[in-house]
């Protein structure tokens, strides 16, 4: 089974819970002896691991004509693509996309962040992804989220072969509501063109079929995983400071996941005790917003905001926690609490959340409901017996949400698709 996979960020440089659901879709994927992933990036850096995914650089893959020796193609595209590949690729140019930023080797220069101009970064990315379908030997291609969906549907117009794309979020989502019609426009267009939809939680395949007008036929729930924390992380010590318990909110700073919420029922608690301290970690446009919230409830005392978090300081805060919220408005699914809840850390999620269809040992609440949520967070700082049995009991839950299953379902959905096709 080879796979064509299309996406905008793989670790260590991501923005967002897409590229940590990019890194262990792939990983749990090639855990199959016979699965071959060659992942397109806009921009990649050279220190992904490479070790289970072929990855090349939508950046380096040439759309114009430049007549460049092979020293020079090695000193420039050397640490992006193997140099033998960008001479193949050079094969398959079919136009002169003069007008696109392009460099000295005709390739598109991508800034490697979601820019202003994103929509003519999407587009130049499926440029790139025409000439890439016509030079990779491939069975199916798969894409990520709606800024892939375009260089989908250019491969599969070029290669003939199926389509699925992975719906991570839809803009009902990032916009409660507030949809913007150029981004509606370019993800209905990919389901429209999916042979097959893959989604991250059953309440995102109901917005796909009632919102975008899909056939539930060929619409799938595929839950998100986790990967195995590494040794590093599993070596963490964190200093707890005595009689001080630290709440942590760790997410985009954006009306999606509901910080206001957070900040009101931070505020009951305090009525309550004194011995908690909140956190919410993370940047978004509500952040200036979340402050002066904080200031008008005279809180500011015990309310951190420490910025956007990676890697290993993610679990620094989390494993430095006596609890961990998500109180999102609208999450097609969810990683972080699943994260949180493998090192040990109670949770309490909104039950507009997909990885609450999966997960039982946490609380859920609605949420707007800060009531609920304020006394969930009491609950587990004043009774011991309650923080020991969700640190205990949801980290055995979430150890048997792995990747590699997922992978399974994956590949099974990959033979269902190619066989239809074949037939068709």
């Amino acid at each position: 089974m080879k796979v064509l996979m299309f996406g905008w960020e793989f670790p260590p440089h991501i923005l967002g819970g897409l590229g940590t659901a990019s890194y262990g879709m792939t990983k749990g994927l090639s855990k199959q002896a016979d699965m071959e992933i060659t992942f397109c990036l806009p921009r990649p850096l050279g220190d992904e691991d490479r070790s289970f995914v072929k990855i090349i650089g939508m950046n380096s893959t040439p759309v114009v004509w430049r007549d460049v020796n092979w020293d020079y193609v090695n000193s420039r595209v050397g640490s992006y693509m193997d140099p033998q590949l960008y001479y193949d690729l050079r094969d398959h140019i079919y136009a002169d996309f003069s007008y696109m930023y392009t460099n000295d080797l005709g390739c598109i220069e991508f800034s490697g962040k979601y820019p202003e101009n994103l929509y003519e970064e999407i587009n130049n990315y499926s440029i790139a992804a025409g000439v890439i379908a016509r030079q990779q030997d491939f069975d199916i291609i798969h894409s990520h989220d709606w800024l892939t969906y375009p260089a989908g549907i250019h491969a599969k117009q070029v290669s003939g072969k199926p389509l699925v794309i992975h719906v991570h979020a839809t803009d009902f989502d990032r916009s409660r509501g507030h949809v913007n019609p150029t981004v509606y426009a370019i993800e209905k267009n990919g389901m429209d063109h999916a042979d097959h939809i893959m989604c991250v939680s059953e309440l995102t395949r109901q917005i796909v079929i009632n919102k975008y007008f899909q056939d539930p036929r060929k619409v799938s729930t595929v839950h998100n995983a986790v990967s195995p924390l590494s040794k590093d992380i599993q070596d963490i010590v964190t200093k707890k400071i005595p009689n001080e318990k630290i709440i942590t909110f760790l997410g985009r700073i954006t009306m999606q996941k509901g910080p206001e919420y957070f900040v009101e029922a931070a505020s009951m608690v305090l009525h309550r005790t004194q011995n908690v301290r909140f956190v919410m970690a993370g940047d978004g446009d509500m952040m200036n917003q979340m402050i002066n919230l904080v200031a008008n409830r005279g809180i500011a005392d015990r309310f951190h905001f420490p910025g956007f978090m990676r890697g290993q300081q993610v679990y620094e805060v989390l494993k430095a926690s006596e609890a961990y919220i998500m109180p999102s408005v609208s999450e097609p699914f969810g990683i972080s609490p699943l994260e949180a809840m493998q090192c040990g850390v109670p949770t309490i999620i909104s039950k507009q959340s997909g990885c609450a269809e999966i997960l039982d040992k946490c609380f859920k609440i609605d949420y707007w409901d800060i009531n609920a949520m304020a006394d969930a967070i009491y609950a587990i700082c004043a009774y011991p017996a309650l923080h020991d049995f969700l640190m205990n009991e949801g980290k055995k839950e979430v150890d048997q949400i792995t990747w590699e299953k997922v992978g399974y379902k994956i590949r099974r959905i990959y033979d269902e698709v190619i066989n239809n096709s074949k037939k068709n």
